[in-house]
């Protein structure tokens, strides 16, 4: 009998135990928990094969079926390099016990030895950095970087590392850039030579500043160049390096046409359009080139969650809800990754025809400036304020949503 007993007491424990663990699975998922689970799926491949010195030998590449014949080599530079300039505000947070940090603090270490191995003439994944053009435009995203948190990326790397990263992104001063965005890719460079007292090639940061500040249209939206193109490069490069390189030479008492003040007010402009443009759904236009840089185009309102706070008549709950609807339309499709985790070519899921002939799967770790916002501490309002509709299922649900109107901003205020 007295065994009868037990099986029973048993039973009943098994069973509520099933039933208290069901009930924890059963608990929803926040916001951030979604980023920096996405984040953390997006990065791993790269930075633990690349810590390892494995990258380039366990990264299938996948090209653009308009390859335009360049060395393959250039994706592992843009992968590695794209990726840090989105994920090291995120790294630079204090470690800690929780699931989270645990991730984050893996992935910080990884990136240490990573950032090592990519100037290492020694390592297996020793980077492409002399021969291609494309070399500029992603060793700017790896100074962005070091920019973007210093304390623990730049200054937790040893000398020699420091010195061949140095002598690497001055060995790039030979490519002459495009009359266009890739006029930043050299300043960016030669605003974080200023940034660690390094001699600067200040004839680059003039002409740049005063370049993007001519190609401005209005309206939050610059041209790429002398033409206007009706694309997301606004979000994917001008916005945010026009700024980290106006804030550098401010920082230094370097002159420069506008303020990096008036430069954050157009980049809030823009932002204002750019949260409209997402849809009630949760989606957003698919126009111009390099659409397959997915959630880079949200990288000018992942900037202002992250340092700047939100546009005027725009709430964090809106902003935080609409990106992460985006997010998980385009990442609950299947084909957005191979079978070894790595992107693969497409806006939502694999999708090779919308690759430029300049594109592989390396240039789509772009995607990773939007998890800037992981960088703010989980009790910051950003992530804290509740949900809210966007202004898109405000307008349409009938609901009341703030009027909007040309905005010049060609000037200081």
């Amino acid at each position: 009998m007295k065994v009868k007993y037990l099986m029973i007491a048993i039973m009943a424990f098994i069973l509520a135990g099933s039933a208290s663990a069901k009930k924890v699975k059963n608990i929803p998922q926040t916001d951030r928990q979604y980023w920096a689970g996405l984040c953390y799926k997006i990065a791993q491949p790269i930075l633990e094969n690349m810590s390892k010195g494995e990258l380039q030998k366990n990264m299938p590449l996948e090209l653009s079926p308009n390859w335009d014949g360049r060395n393959v080599k250039v994706s592992y530079l843009e992968a590695f390099g794209r990726l840090m300039a989105g994920i090291t505000p995120w790294l630079a947070l204090p470690d800690d016990g929780t699931p989270e940090g645990k991730q984050r603090k893996q992935l910080h270490d990884w990136a240490l030895a990573s950032y090592k191995n990519a100037v290492d003439p020694q390592s297996p994944d020793y980077l492409l950095w002399k021969g291609e053009l494309q070399i500029l435009v992603d060793a700017a995203y790896l100074a962005e970087s070091f920019l973007r948190a210093p304390e623990s990326t730049w200054y937790q790397l040893d000398k020699t590392t420091q010195q061949r990263y140095i002598q690497c992104f001055k060995g790039l001063r030979v490519i002459r850039p495009a009359y266009n965005n890739w006029l930043l890719f050299r300043a960016i460079i030669e605003a974080f030579f200023l940034s660690i007292g390094e001699e600067a090639d200040m004839y680059v940061l003039r002409v740049a500043c005063c370049k993007i500040n001519e190609w401005y249209l209005g309206d939050g939206y610059y041209s790429d160049g002398p033409e206007m193109a009706f694309d997301y490069y606004n979000a994917y490069v001008i916005h945010p390096m026009y700024i980290e390189v106006l804030e550098q030479c401010e920082k230094h008492k370097f002159w420069t046409p506008v303020s990096s003040k008036l430069a954050i007010q157009r980049m809030q402009r823009y932002n204002t359009v750019m949260e409209r443009l997402v849809s009630p759904e949760g989606t957003y236009p698919g126009y111009g080139r390099s659409l397959v840089y997915r959630m880079g185009a949200f990288q000018t309102l992942a900037m202002a969650a992250w340092r700047f706070g939100m546009p005027k008549n725009i709430s964090n709950g809106q902003v935080r809800s609409a990106i992460t609807a985006v997010m998980k339309n385009m990442f609950k499709v299947d084909g957005n990754f191979d079978d070894k985790g790595f992107l693969r070519l497409g806006f939502v899921g694999h999708q090779p025809n919308l690759a430029n002939s300049y594109t592989d799967n390396g240039s789509l770790y772009m995607t990773s400036l939007v998890f800037m916002p992981l960088g703010l501490p989980a009790d910051a309002p950003f992530w804290t304020a509740p949900a809210e509709p966007w202004t898109s299922q405000k307008a349409w649900s009938g609901k009341s949503f703030p009027i909007d109107g040309h905005v010049s901003l060609k000037t200081e205020k």
